[in-house]
This record gives C-alpha cells, sequence and structure tokens, in this order.
C-alpha cells in the first residue's frame, strides 16, 4: 500500500529512485511562507462558504501558524518521500491537529496551490528586486554628483570619440535601470492574478468564493479560466525575461568597470573590500565581483532559455514538466539580488581617479568634432569642415602631437575661417558644456538630469 496522500489508486509505493527524481522538496521549501499563507486563506474561505465547519477551520490555521513557527525556527523535518513543500505541510497539519488536517485540501489540487504559491512568491521577490534597484540608482546618482566636473573620454567602437562627463556615463546606467523598475512592474501586474479555485484544470464542484481569497492575499484580480490558471507560466518567463535585461545591463557595466579598473585605463579603483589578490602574483587587485556578475549574466540568460524550452509544445493544462519553473527562476532570483546588492557597495566605494580620465582627454581627439563643428559656426559647410578636420587629425597624427599643440598659423593653412579662439574652442570643458541639448553631457544638462533622478527616486519612495 502506498504511504503518499494520493496514493489510495495505488497497490505500490514508489521507487526509491523516482521518488528522489520526481521530488521537489529540496528547491520549494523555501515557498513554505506562501503555501501557509495561501492555505490559512483556503481555510478562511471553506468555512464561510461553510463546506467546512469553523471549529476546524480554526485548527487548520493554528496548526498552520504552529508549522510556520516549527519551519522558521529550523526545526521542521522535510521528507523527500513526501515530494514537496504542499504534501509536507498537509501531513505535518494532520499529524498536528488529526482529522480536520485532511479537509483543508478540500475545493482544490496541487496543480492550483502550487500556482497561487508561485504568484505570491514572484510578486514578494518582485518588490524585493525593484527597492534593490532603486538601492543602486541612488548610489549612482550620488557618485554622479560627487564627481560632476570630471571629464572622461566617451567612447564607440571602443575608441575614443568626444569628451563627455563621467558623471553623464554614470546616470546612462541609471535610466537603463529606471527601465528595469517598470519591467518588473509589468511583472508584478502579471503575477498579481489569483489563480487558486482552478482545482486541478477544470474549477471545483464545491461552492467556493475566489474573490474572498483574491482579497484576502490582496490579488487585484482573478484568473477568469481555470485551464489559464493552472498552465500560466507567463508570469515567469516574463521575471526572467526581465531578469536577463537587467543582468545583461549589469555585465555591461561589469564589463566597464573591469576595463576602467585596468593598468591600461586606471580610470578608477575598486575598494579593496570588493577586490581580491593572486595566490602567486603579490601585485595583483583583481575586480572579482564584477567579473562574477559579468559570468553569472550567462546562467539568468540560460534559465530564460530553459524555460522558454520547457513551455514551448506543453498541452494544456499542467503537466510535470513545468517543476521546472522553480530552480532557474530561484536561482535567478537569488543571482539577481545579490548582483544589485554588491553592485551599489562597488558604486560608492569606488575612486574615481580624475587626472587620468582628464589626461585621456586631453592626449586623443575627441575634441576633432567640436572642430568641425567650429569651422560650422564660421560659415564653413559641415562636410568640407569634416574633411578640413580630418586632415588636421592626419597632420598631428604624422607630426606625434594632438590638436592644442598646433599654431595658429598652422590651422590658417588649412582655413582662414581659424582664430585665436580656436584654442578655447578645443578645450575638454568648452567641448564638454557646449553639448546642452536636452540629454546632452554639459554640465547645466547633468545637473538637470541629477535633480529629476533625485525627484524621481524620492516619488517612488513614497
Amino acid at each position: 500500500m502506498s504511504e503518499k496522500l494520493w496514493g489510495g489508486r495505488f497497490e505500490k509505493s514508489t521507487d526509491e529512485m523516482i521518488n528522489d527524481f520526481q521530488a521537489s522538496i529540496n528547491f520549494d521549501r523555501r515557498l513554505y511562507r506562501e503555501d501557509i499563507q495561501g492555505s490559512i486563506a483556503h481555510a478562511k474561505m471553506l468555512a464561510r462558504c461553510e463546506i467546512i465547519s469553523d471549529d476546524d477551520a480554526e485548527k487548520i490555521i493554528a496548526g498552520l501558524k504552529k508549522i510556520l513557527a516549527k519551519i522558521e525556527a529550523g526545526e521542521f523535518e522535510f521528507s523527500v518521500a513526501l515530494e514537496d513543500i504542499h504534501m509536507n505541510i498537509e501531513a505535518a497539519l494532520t499529524a498536528e491537529i488529526g482529522e480536520a488536517g485532511g479537509r483543508l485540501h478540500t475545493a482544490r489540487s496541487r496543480n492550483d496551490q502550487v500556482a497561487l504559491d508561485m504568484h505570491l512568491y514572484v510578486r514578494r521577490q518582485v518588490c524585493e528586486i525593484k527597492r534593490l534597484i532603486l538601492e543602486l540608482q541612488a548610489a549612482l546618482v550620488d557618485a554622479a554628483e560627487k564627481n560632476l566636473g570630471v571629464i572622461m573620454p566617451g567612447y564607440t567602437h571602443l575608441q575614443r570619440a568626444q569628451p563627455i562627463l563621467f558623471s553623464h556615463h554614470l546616470l546612462a546606467y541609471f535610466e537603463m535601470l529606471r527601465r528595469d523598475g517598470e519591467r518588473f512592474a509589468g511583472v508584478y501586474d502579471r503575477a498579481n492574478i489569483m489563480p487558486l479555485g482552478a482545482g486541478a484544470l477544470a474549477g471545483t464542484t464545491f461552492p467556493i468564493d475566489r474573490n474572498f481569497v483574491a482579497d484576502e492575499l490582496d490579488f487585484d484580480a482573478v484568473y477568469q479560466n481555470s485551464l489559464d490558471a493552472v498552465s500560466d507560466r507567463d508570469y515567469i518567463l516574463e521575471f526572467l525575461a526581465a531578469a536577463s535585461i537587467l543582468m545583461v545591463h549589469l555585465s555591461r557595466f561589469s564589463e566597464e568597470i573591469i576595463l576602467w579598473c585596468s593598468r591600461e585605463f586606471s580610470f578608477v579603483e575598486l575598494d579593496d573590500a570588493h577586490c581580491t589578490g593572486s595566490s602567486m602574483m603579490p601585485q595583483k587587485k583583481n575586480p572579482d565581483v564584477p567579473e562574477l556578475v559579468r559570468g553569472k549574466t550567462g546562467r539568468v540568460v540560460g534559465h530564460l532559455m530553459a524555460m522558454l524550452t520547457a513551455v514551448k509544445a506543453l498541452p494544456l493544462a499542467y503537466n510535470k514538466d513545468l517543476q521546472e519553473d522553480k530552480e532557474g527562476l530561484f536561482d535567478a532570483i537569488d543571482t539577481v539580488k545579490f548582483s544589485l546588492a554588491v553592485f551599489a557597495q562597488i558604486v560608492a566605494g569606488m575612486k574615481v581617479r580624475a587626472e587620468n580620465m582628464r589626461r585621456a582627454v586631453e592626449e586623443d581627439f575627441s575634441n576633432a568634432t567640436d572642430l568641425a563643428d567650429y569651422l560650422v559656426r564660421k560659415g564653413v559647410p559641415f562636410r568640407q569642415a569634416h574633411e578640413i578636420s580630418g586632415k588636421l587629425v592626419h597632420e598631428c597624427i604624422s607630426r606625434g602631437i594632438y590638436l592644442k599643440d598646433l599654431a595658429l598659423d598652422e590651422f590658417k593653412n588649412f582655413s582662414d575661417k581659424f582664430d585665436a579662439d580656436i584654442f578655447d574652442a578645443l578645450k575638454p570643458e568648452t567641448c564638454v558644456n557646449a553639448r546642452n541639448s536636452l540629454g546632452g553631457t554639459s554640465t547645466e544638462q547633468v545637473q538637470r538630469q541629477i535633480s529629476d533622478a533625485r525627484d524621481w527616486l524620492r516619488e517612488v519612495a513614497e
């Protein structure tokens, strides 16, 4: 005779290898809080609809709270034989309060029960991730304000392109993270739908009140189709997609920090607390944290691909394949939360080497566009101005000097439009502050971006 709670149909116990293969308790035990929360709401509803007695409901709720306390105190023993968090808790409840525990599962299936747990869990984790995003955004704004006067080379194709404010560069990641937060807000909306009451796939014969459960658990809506309720994993796919895009943003930032820390750049130095050394080379200070974030991005993207593959050919409604929605999701959540938390620390502790950034801007030709713009303002057509600037750059390269090293008469050899004011026009500060268009890198525009960012952070925190 099977010892499973569902074992009435079976004459033989499940093979131990099969138990181990299909059991999910080793990873879904983290859903204990949501499982108990959902069961308490379900018990209240069953009593309210007179499906079970008030006395049984009180016993069930008291028993579930006692189990919750045991789990959080580390005193609960999970069993692989009971497969998952739902059966472990139900078995413990029945052992604790007797026959009343067996009535809890009335009018529900593990299919809609696990769907409820996952909706509750994703909803809670989204809120935590959005909070961590805001903390990193705040760290970026602080660093941008602190380093407002620092000028660095802006790059395209990893080639020095035009001078920009370092603060402007940091605030680009603020905007990326703002979009990440919006994506997770959308995930929350899709997770904020209540599936319990769908049963295994077709609903239930009992006169339940699904809206009552939704209100108890603060859901905004109830699934309108029972088949969809137990098989929907769109919100998990959306979560993994949002997490993947977020991690790609952090990976791009990681790559830049790794470059900036190198001797070849020396633009920033990370705090000792955020780096490691070499077991052989005593001079090394390795940016391990951004390297790990860059590497872990592949894991999160992989979880998205795995989940898309798992659901791509599933017929309605529930299939055991859907158990694969958990391990990848849980790992993605842990990875994203860790990465956001450490990045906020890295940004806050990062030492900016302004003098090296300044030297990089002065010892290149990133002011060549401004040279062309200078001629345009003197009446030269842009294409002609572009050609003249290119020839001047070639002249400097052939002589091993920079534009600022040319004499006025040397400029005039290429165009009679050049005057003494060309030298001021080529200064990094002039180049930066000339870009005063909306969203540009000028000090005025970046100050506005910082102010707007702080206002927005205050608004979302309220």
